[in-house]
């Protein structure tokens, strides 16, 4: 039996993915969370084989999640189940480790094939992402000359969080997040914490 884990901030989502798990004979869904905190707190104690995580979480962001469960727990297999493009975050986090990106407006179907073919030690990739994978890049925005972090904290200001409050789910000093927040307004043209919300917003990174 395939064990799945699913991670997403809304309650009706992780319904939703839970019942489409549990018509798969060969699936057992062993747990749920609803942000990043939780889902590392119990990565502590529990393993899986297939974690469905979703990018927007609260506090700490998917992306953070990824490379600490990588870290601690190599073997467990992370499908990234988001409403972003593919074009906007798929080749990022498939570096930072993922095993397959799904948008949420996939089937269910293809979910459940996405679960199957990276338990089974392979990698899950759309078209669309397939294309973008041949050609190297995702896009031309300026967003993409940003570091992982960089990118974290960019998205975290996007969706309203204050520096201070960025460091603190970051677990990491105020100095450390100011040090990132200039270079990122010096990447993007920023003048302002304004500028890099509106920036994260008409980007779609939110």
């Amino acid at each position: 039996m395939i064990r799945v884990f699913v991670v997403d901030d809304h309650a009706v989502v992780r319904e939703g993915i839970k019942r489409i798990v549990q018509t798969a004979p060969d699936m057992m869904l062993v747990g749920e969370a609803g942000d990043g905190d939780e889902v590392l707190a119990r990565a502590e104690h529990e393993s899986w084989d297939v974690l469905l995580l979703d990018l927007s979480l609260p506090g700490r962001s998917g992306l953070d999640v990824l490379t600490r469960i990588k870290a601690r727990r190599p073997q467990t297999k992370v499908v990234i189940l988001t409403m972003h493009a593919e074009d906007q975050y798929a080749l990022r986090v498939l570096r930072a480790g993922a095993d397959g990106y799904l948008t949420k407006g996939r089937s269910s179907q293809e979910l459940l094939e996405a679960i199957r073919k990276v338990a089974s030690e392979g990698k899950y990739v759309t078209g669309r992402l397939a294309e973008l994978l041949l050609s190297g890049s995702t896009s031309e925005h300026p967003h993409e000359s940003l570091s992982d972090r960089e990118h974290e904290i960019l998205v975290m200001l996007g969706r309203g969080m204050t520096p201070s409050a960025v460091a603190d789910a970051l677990d990491v000093k105020p100095s450390t997040v100011s040090t990132h927040v200039r270079s990122i307004k010096d990447k993007l043209g920023a003048e302002s914490l304004g500028d890099l919300v509106q920036y994260a917003v008409r980007a779609g990174l939110v």
